[in-house]
């Protein structure tokens, strides 16, 4: 296995490579890099990707988030931080675990071992970038299981097994329950993907995410585009994106 590492504070890269060494002697850190520049320059020119990423998320020059715009990098990441600000918009990204500093060996150990579950159960060469991020998501294991909601002067828990569907209308997000009714919620669609169970949920275009259970029937649309029915009433159409149609195939199956 060849591992990169991106960390700007020598201290820190230092303790993470004789982890690494530790943990297994033939694993070659091909690079250590302290900047989003650096890492750029090498990733951009390179033959061959590192086969895992090790990356300090608030280097010299600006985020580490950068480096994944700029590249067409498909290596999964463990994320190394200070700091646990950037943990959602982390997990958007092909991302494997998140590690806030200080963290000990074991915490260590266990984001390898999630690397080597991957590696065992997954080809990343046939699945598509959505696929192995529901993956990574299923690894680490944390969903939300309840939403907070304002029922005038009163606060009430949701459960999310009883939810039908989230949906966005301008910038406002709502819940829809099983019974039908309606609550804001303070999340964007995006937040939601990240905490929500993906076996359960799934969005199927830019302005909902449905729950599984909730799903009547799928119609075969226009241009090989797919329609969905809820089970509960709802006066919109509900068309699936076409960049999702393969991704909801697979959900529906179990196999996403």
């Amino acid at each position: 296995m060849n591992i990169i590492i991106v960390e700007d504070e020598k201290p820190a890269a230092g303790k993470l490579e004789k982890m690494i060494n530790s943990y297994d002697p033939e694993i070659e850190i091909t690079g250590i890099f302290r900047s989003v520049a650096k890492t750029v320059e090498f990733l951009n020119n390179t033959d061959s990707f590192p086969d895992l990423m090790f990356m300090d998320i608030q280097l010299t020059d600006g985020l580490s988030f950068e480096i994944i715009e700029r590249t067409k990098v498909r290596t999964p990441i463990i994320f190394v931080t200070a700091y646990n600000d950037y943990a959602i918009r982390a997990f958007k990204t092909n991302s494997i675990d998140y590690l806030v500093k200080p963290f000990s060996y074991d915490d260590f150990c266990q984001s390898m071992e999630k690397m080597q579950t991957l590696k065992e159960n997954f080809s990343t060469k046939s699945m598509d970038f959505e696929n192995l991020s529901r993956a990574l998501s299923k690894l680490n294991k944390s969903f939300k299981t309840r939403f907070m909601i304002k029922v005038g002067e009163h606060i009430k828990s949701v459960k999310a097994e009883n939810i039908a569907l989230f949906f966005a209308e301008g910038r406002t997000v709502y819940l829809l329950t099983n019974k039908q009714n309606k609550y804001i919620v303070d999340f964007k669609l995006e937040d939601l993907e990240a905490c929500l169970d993906p076996t359960m949920f799934f969005r199927v275009n830019r302005s909902f995410i449905f729950n599984i259970n909730a799903i009547k029937d799928v119609i075969v649309y226009s241009n090989s585009r797919l329609k969905i029915i809820p089970n509960i009433e709802f006066e919109k159409e509900i068309i699936v994106s076409r960049d999702k149609v393969s991704s909801l195939k697979i959900w529906l199956d179990g196999a996403a």
